[in-house]
């Protein structure tokens, strides 16, 4: 498929443009002085390309130049004419103000001018936006680029300014997910795309599951995560809900009383008789720890003993004097540590001490009640107070139950999360023996893309560049295009702008061809196709770029007349009069893509 025209139903303001076979050239002449030094000059070549893929149904986005000024646009229609592989034809008709309503019509006479076409003789008239597309995608019939729509593939034939920054993402996906194009441009390489795409779903799928696991450890609050435990304990409560209930229902509290007497003295009364010694030997050691703990004065005076060793006329030139110091100083540092210790230890009995006046405290109120129970004689009393315990039973095991789900929930999210890993391994390992097929296979696509990549590079700036895929620790593809120096190693010519421009061209380029004998797109638009390229590499680009048009491909570059590489020894013409397909310039409004006032 390749570009044949687009036109506007406003011609006095945007004429027609014919694509030809070949090459198409758009030239932009400075023909002001004064706009010379300028480095951007508005005159409509990157526009062209605009228009050209709203003409190709792209979503309508309020950013867009023809919708950001919908008051000068809105009148216009634009028809986009193309030239399909039978060598018939399909037009495509869109308007601004209603450009959700798109019209198409088949004809077998190129360049023809459908303006005036009334509504019945259009084969589809209005359709529906996204039953458009469907539409055009089953004409254009790309079937390379299965199960993509033909949109996919247009980033990557209308290449702005904005698009040379990478070879691989495009300004329209540069803030996207890798999910949302590497899939697609791997399928293009001639790589198992399926897979690639398989495994972000399953990473999603694995990151949600995990995210929800997170969630129920969350609502189970730090509570038992032992399944078995859980349902051992819920018996237990449905158990003990059913004696008490059957209790209600036969009014009958002796074996109540009985089982509440055996409760009191074997638990509850035994509990707090071991609470109490407990708390007895800690109060204990907590008294020694404070006695230990008071000052601790040292009587002896070195400098009494001192004078009393001097009068009983012993002299020993202070060396009693000097040990004793040491001695107390020494002494000093023991205390000092051993009251570290004793501090920790009373730390620790102060925090059991709180623990086992708050357990007696409660254990306080259970005997309590439970006496209280004994001792009341009236019977509705006790139905009442057995049923106030059957509705916290009650509670327990709702609560219980309610652990359960989120514990069976938890299990059921491990064993998907463990399934969902393995899966992504197999899918990592697919991969990259995908991978690895690929590149020894000399004869698979992406060697011939490879190959052509290279070749391309090599023509113009006589250095060699590598195409290079591989997976990454995660098993996702990495796309890289390298400028190698002599002895094969990368340098770093391809960061700077003019060879990364020359990177994308020889990509767009080597794909194009490796896919001549496929349906698949013929065209390709390069803007600014020679800026920054020295007159020895321009002549090198344009004899690469005339030899794949001559190969079918239908190369459309717009250059400024400043950036045209030098001319021949015979001082021809660089382009062929059929070969520029429009000039504009800033001379005036006629000179412009739109011939309206700026906007």
């Amino acid at each position: 498929m390749k570009l044949s025209k687009i036109y506007s139903n406003q011609p006095n303001s945007f004429g027609p443009i014919e694509f030809v076979a070949g090459l198409n050239v758009i030239m932009a002449e400075i023909r002001l002085p004064k706009n010379l030094n300028k480095d951007t000059h508005n005159l409509g070549k990157t526009t062209l390309a605009r228009v050209i893929d709203f003409a190709f149904l792209n979503s309508r986005n309020p950013g867009f130049f023809l919708f950001k000024h919908i008051e000068i646009f809105k009148d216009f229609v634009f028809f986009l004419e193309l030239e399909l592989d039978n060598s018939s034809y399909i037009t495509i008709r869109r308007g601004v103000e209603e450009s959700t309503k798109i019209s198409f019509k088949r004809h077998h006479s190129r360049c023809q001018n459908f303006t005036d076409l009334p509504p019945n003789e259009w084969d589809h008239h209005d359709v529906a936006f996204d039953r458009a597309k469907e539409l055009l995608d089953g004409i254009l019939d790309w079937k390379v680029l299965k199960p993509w729509p033909f949109r996919r593939q247009l980033g990557y034939l209308l290449r702005i300014q904005s698009d040379y920054e990478n070879v691989f993402t495009l300004r329209k996906s540069a803030n996207g997910k890798h999910s949302s194009w590497k899939p697609f441009l791997a399928h293009i390489l001639g790589f198992n795309a399926k897979q690639i795409e398989e495994l972000y779903k399953k990473e999603e799928q694995l990151k949600n599951s995990e995210s929800t696991a997170t969630t129920v450890r969350k609502e189970l609050g730090g509570s038992i995560e032992d399944i078995s435990k859980i349902e051992g304990m819920l018996l237990l409560k449905k158990k003990e809900a059913e004696k008490k209930q059957a209790i209600l229902d036969s009014f009958d509290f002796r074996g109540q009383d009985k089982e509440r007497t055996k409760n009191l003295v074997n638990e509850i009364d035994a509990r707090i008789s071991a609470l109490n010694n407990q708390r007895y030997s800690l109060s204990k050691n907590k008294k020694k720890i404070l006695d230990s703990m008071k000052d601790e004065r040292i009587l002896f005076d070195p400098d009494e003993a001192y004078r009393l060793f001097k009068d009983a006329g012993i002299y020993f030139e202070g060396q009693i004097k000097k040990d004793f110091k040491q001695l107390i100083n020494f002494n000093k540092l023991i205390t000092e540590e051993r009251r570290t210790y004793l501090q920790e230890d009373h730390a620790e009995i102060e925090v059991t001490l709180k623990q086992v006046n708050s357990e007696l405290n409660i254990l306080g109120k259970k005997r309590a009640n439970a006496l209280s129970f004994l001792n009341e004689t009236d019977i509705f009393e006790k139905y009442k107070s057995l049923s106030d315990e059957i509705v916290i039973t009650r509670a327990d095991i709702v609560s219980l139950e309610r652990q359960r789900g989120y514990l069976h929930r938890l299990k059921e999210l491990r064993s998907e999360i463990r399934a969902l890993k393995e899966e992504c391994s197999h899918l990592q390992t697919s991969i990259e023996s995908d991978v690895e097929s690929q590149n020894s296979d000399q004869t698979s696509i992406f060697s011939t893309i490879r190959l052509y990549f290279s070749e391309i590079i090599e023509d113009v700036i006589n250095r060699k560049a590598l195409l290079n895929v591989f997976p990454n620790k995660e098993g996702h593809l990495e796309f890289k295009a390298e400028i190698l120096d002599e002895a094969g190693n990368e340098t770093s010519a391809a960061s700077g702008h003019t060879y990364q421009k020359l990177l994308c061209i020889a990509f767009d380029l080597s794909v194009l061809r490796a896919h001549l004998c496929d349906k698949f797109p013929r065209f390709v638009y390069h803007d600014g196709v020679f800026e920054s390229l020295d007159d020895r590499k321009k002549t090198n680009l344009l004899g690469v770029i005339r030899r794949y048009a001559q190969l079918g491909l239908q190369p459309i570059i717009t250059l400024i007349d400043s950036d045209l590489p030098p001319t021949n020894i015979d001082n021809e013409h660089v382009f062929k009069e059929s070969e520029i397909i429009t000039v504009l310039h800033d001379e005036n409004e006629q000179g412009l893509l739109f011939r309206i006032n700026s906007w």
